[in-house]
């Protein structure tokens, strides 16, 4: 199952790859079974479309569930300026949640 879920969203990226969601997406998906890839394909939203917010959580929780705490608590920070910035309460809420589990 998880392969054909793949292989659909890979189709999308490659129909839409400017649409942030389809990275996205697929980066959630990879994270049940290659962390490698999906950290690559955090790493490409946060860097070409660092206004997406949603990849702020995943990416650093994925850091933080690998074991990459400096690189998780970099991504969460940045996460909750951007939130701030947006006025995204909810948004800060739950990447200040992540943050304190680094503190722990």
């Amino acid at each position: 199952m998880n392969q054909d879920r793949i292989r659909l969203l890979q189709q999308f990226l490659d129909e839409e790859p400017e649409d942030p969601f389809n990275w996205y997406a697929l980066a959630l998906e990879e994270t049940k079974t290659n962390s490698e890839r999906a950290a690559e394909l955090f790493e490409y939203v946060l860097k070409n479309h660092p206004t997406y917010l949603p990849a702020y959580y995943h990416a650093g929780n994925l850091y933080l569930s690998t074991g990459n705490r400096v690189r998780a608590k970099e991504i969460l920070q940045s996460g909750v300026n951007l939130a701030n910035e947006k006025g995204e309460q909810k948004s800060m809420g739950e990447l200040n949640t992540l943050l304190d589990q680094l503190n722990d």
